[in-house]
């Protein structure tokens, strides 16, 4: 059974003052994404190669954006000669539109499956869907992307610092963020950022544990909204 996710507009939310306390939130349920009784095997992954040679490709995909120099672009034809082909790598990242991740990576259509949330905050949809890509297209890669001056991690920290927590399903999306905050950075100026490069580091590891070791890589990775540069963490 995946965790189950709670209705956030139904009482009782883990207060903000938790973190006085060590946040005092529940533990992450590890669900092994494969079902029982099936070990992780290695796959080698589609393209020219396995995961590394995938990471290689788009770190230089977004060189080549960095550099004004793109070399695909999106259009019908290309989607459709997409029909066919398999990804090799997925991308968990956050719905900021400022974030388009296929033109970031410079990834032609079909290169890359894209799963995204508040935050590349983790559900049973977000999780089914990378479970998708790995199990069913056989992707070899998966890179969680957070980046700079994400509203959701800012609401985060808001809510930390002042006990207000975002109505709505809003406040569920904060709540998964808060354990990427130690207390003591709370009086720093650049906790967001701080706090935007431990929560893709901590999703990373949770999609490593999920997924188990050997069947795929994930990294974490952070984009600069400002530059256009993706720098990987772990």
């Amino acid at each position: 059974m995946f965790p189950q996710v709670p209705d956030p507009t139904a009482p009782p939310y883990v207060p903000p003052s938790a973190f006085a306390s060590g946040l005092g939130l529940p533990a992450f349920e590890a669900v092994p994404l494969l079902g029982p009784g099936r070990a992780p095997t290695a796959v080698a992954g589609n393209g020219s190669g396995g995961p590394d040679a995938v990471l290689a490709e788009l770190i230089a995909g977004n060189a080549r954006f960095v550099a004004g120099a793109p070399r695909f672009g999106h259009s019908v034809t290309a989607a459709v000669a997409a029909a066919a082909r398999l990804p090799s790598a997925a991308v968990v990242g956050c719905m900021d539109a400022r974030v388009p991740v296929e033109a970031v990576f410079d990834q032609d259509v079909g290169n890359v499956c894209v799963v995204r949330s508040a935050a590349e905050v983790l559900d049973r949809g977000v999780l089914a869907s990378v479970e998708f890509a790995v199990e069913t297209l056989g992707v070899s890669l998966v890179l969680v992307l957070g980046h700079s001056r994400c509203a959701a991690i800012t609401a985060a920290v808001t809510a930390a610092r002042t006990g207000d927590v975002p109505p709505g399903h809003r406040g569920y999306a904060v709540q998964e963020i808060w354990p990427a905050i130690p207390e003591a950075a709370l009086a720093r100026d650049d906790v967001e950022g701080l706090v935007t490069r431990r929560h893709a580091e901590r999703v990373a590891d949770r999609l490593r544990a999920l997924l188990g070791e050997g069947r795929v890589r994930v990294v974490a990775g952070h984009y600069d909204v400002t530059t256009g540069r993706v720098g990987i963490l772990s």
